[in-house]
């Protein structure tokens, strides 16, 4: 009897936890509900309005991933997919375009993180580009209007991936004589684009990082061999970048083992 009363205890304990685990992730991740951007004195003009100027824009927006937030207030006239991410539009065109009357995500992340609320707890990692301290925008590596979310000309999934970050960083996206198939793959095979607990953005801090596509294979009790070489006596010393061997990790000119 005692032992029902327990069990029924931890089930009126873990339910309204499970719920409330339920209910953050859904209201963080999935469809965050968030209340339409104020500007004192303004009100939504709607798409047509903001056309006029902004004609190519407007254009190609409907293409956007953004696209579906011209439902947030369909009530302006001719939708107001823009003003759901730079606040009513009134003052701004009255005033003949004058920036202080609009919200500009290359100036204020905030306008982003409304909605982008995983991506804005990246950012307070310790490793993370530095979008809110105000040295970097989302817009460098997004583009809020086109089809493709990622700022870039054009090509593979992966590739244009690698082109955002080769805006920046030039030397480890460069082409190699011995590349590092991963760097084909994506940037993001190794790193969060956005903020890590890891230095460099890894995704890991250590051996397993590699690990993950370069097997390992038990050749011997307590030994790591991967392919044909014995790593155990390497891998306690650092990591594969760090150990003095594979440092060329993005690629090489001289070395098809990815080593200066």
């Amino acid at each position: 009897m005692k032992l029902k009363r327990t069990a029924a205890a931890a089930l009126a304990f873990a339910l309204p936890a499970g719920a409330t685990f339920i209910f953050i992730s859904c209201s963080t991740t999935s469809h965050p509900i968030v209340a339409p951007l104020e500007i004192p004195g303004a009100h939504d003009v709607g798409n047509q309005v903001c056309a006029q100027c902004h004609a190519d824009i407007v254009r190609e927006f409907p293409a956007s991933p953004h696209a579906h937030l011209a439902l947030a207030n369909a009530g302006a006239p001719g939708g107001s997919g823009c003003e759901s991410c730079h606040g009513p539009g009134s003052k701004h065109v009255e005033s003949g375009g004058a920036a202080r009357f609009i919200i500009n995500p290359r100036r204020d992340p905030d306008a982003c993180f409304r909605c982008h609320l995983q991506v804005r707890a990246a950012f307070e990692l310790p490793d993370h580009h530095p979008v809110i301290e105000g040295r970097m925008s989302c817009m460098q590596c997004h583009d809020p209007h086109g089809g493709d979310i990622y700022k870039t000309s054009g090509g593979l999934a992966m590739a244009r991936r690698n082109e955002t970050c080769a805006q920046c960083h030039r030397e480890q996206t460069r082409p190699f004589v011995f590349e590092h198939p991963a760097v084909r793959e994506g940037c993001t095979t190794c790193h969060d684009p956005h903020g890590s607990v890891n230095r460099m953005l890894l995704t890991q801090a250590d051996d397993n990082l590699c690990l993950r596509c370069h097997a390992q294979t038990q050749a011997a009790p307590g030994r790591i061999y991967i392919g044909n070489v014995d790593h155990t006596a390497l891998l306690q010393i650092g990591t594969c970048w760090s150990a003095g061997c594979h440092t060329a990790i993005h690629g090489s000119d001289v070395d098809p083992r990815l080593r200066y």
